[in-house]
């Protein structure tokens, strides 16, 4: 399934600026930076739970916020994408 993650995490101290590099971090294990503080993650059940779980674990919840949107499994029909910076498809071939 799809899974849009949005998160808005305070950084006028330094261990806010610490969280935020984490949540990226442990987002760009599970998917791919969309815009800022936007990632666009394919995820199965249990991968879901494992970086929900992991991303609670770090933020800090009276500063910080997250969102998670599931777009399920036929997600392709509900995003649509105009301007620069197109993102991959992360389920098709990856040549390198």
């Amino acid at each position: 399934m799809l899974v849009l993650i949005t998160y808005d995490v305070s950084t006028v101290s330094p261990t806010g600026q610490r969280r935020l590099r984490q949540v990226a971090k442990a987002c760009q294990n599970y998917g791919q930076r969309v815009q800022n503080s936007v990632f666009e993650c394919i995820l199965d059940n249990t991968q879901f739970t494992i970086l929900k779980l992991q991303l609670l674990s770090i933020i800090d919840e009276k500063q910080d916020s997250l969102r998670f949107y599931r777009l399920g499994n036929n997600y392709k029909s509900k995003i649509e994408h105009i301007g620069i910076k197109e993102s991959l498809d992360m389920e098709g071939p990856l040549i390198l």
